[in-house]
């Protein structure tokens, strides 16, 4: 995976790069792996003061990479959950890691993708980036994700969003909450910069006890609610419109839904 996901620390700062350009960044099981193995040392690292998650090209993360798909069209409900619950444990462990993780969103995220900036503690993205919550259309659900997203935005705009799975902009992201600031693209990286610098002021035990104490006053994600959209997800999949959406999606055709509406 040394490809594509790329590693970068300076100044006490560690840049993960989703580097899938080709395929809008989209992740599969491996890169899942991958990710879990690179925060996991990082949250170990005591030189490494915050994380970034980037991305080349011109999307920040599709979701889930159609070979995954095929494969996970073929899985047992067993199966399933054991895949899904690799995704759930990488995006636990970003929420809870233990020093200050950024996303610098500079292209669209859909379906999973949003998993990965929902769990981020600030997100900073280019005005032109566009979202979606689109696994209904495929005869999905958001399970995995749904924990951060709806915590993020709130569930009166998840109804929404997960219901009619439609685009929507960086401004608009903004104001549900999604994200944090949105900037021009020429102004990421100054944006990420300044934010760094705020953060440098700040203790990396006393930031460490901040997350946690958020948690601690909201409701904590606990494991039995991570095991529920895992099992969701896994159940959902191996439904008859689970398996007739990814079935009509890699074949590039209508659900059938799609023609009884």
């Amino acid at each position: 995976m040394a490809d594509t996901l790329l590693l970068a620390v300076a100044d006490g700062v560690a840049t993960l790069t989703l580097n899938r350009p080709e395929i809008h960044n989209a992740f599969d099981d491996a890169l899942i792996a991958a990710l879990t193995e690179r925060y996991r040392a990082l949250d170990n690292d005591a030189s490494v003061r915050a994380v970034v998650l980037a991305a080349t090209g011109a999307s920040f993360s599709a979701g889930a990479d159609l070979n995954w798909m095929r494969r996970m069209a073929t899985y047992t409900e067993a199966e399933n959950i054991a895949d899904a619950g690799r995704l759930a444990a990488l995006l636990k462990l970003i929420d809870r890691l233990s020093k200050p993780t950024i996303a610098r969103v500079q292209g669209s995220a859909f379906a999973g993708g949003l998993g990965l900036i929902a769990v981020q503690d600030i997100v900073i993205a280019a005005v032109h980036a566009e979202f979606a919550v689109t696994e209904v259309r495929i005869g999905l659900i958001p399970a995995v994700i749904s924990p951060y997203v709806v915590r993020a935005i709130g569930a009166r705009e998840a109804r929404r969003r997960f219901l009619t799975a439609e685009r929507f902009g960086a401004d608009e992201a903004r104001r549900i909450g999604l994200v944090h600031e949105v900037v021009p693209s020429e102004a990421l990286d100054t944006t990420l910069a300044r934010t760094l610098a705020a953060l440098r002021g700040g203790s990396p035990q006393a930031m460490a006890a901040s997350k946690a104490l958020v948690a601690a006053v909201d409701r904590p994600l606990d494991d039995a609610l991570i095991a529920d959209t895992v099992r969701g997800i896994a159940v959902a999949r191996a439904s008859p419109d689970g398996v007739e959406g990814l079935t009509a999606f890699l074949e590039k055709r209508k659900p059938r839904w799609v023609r009884d509406a």
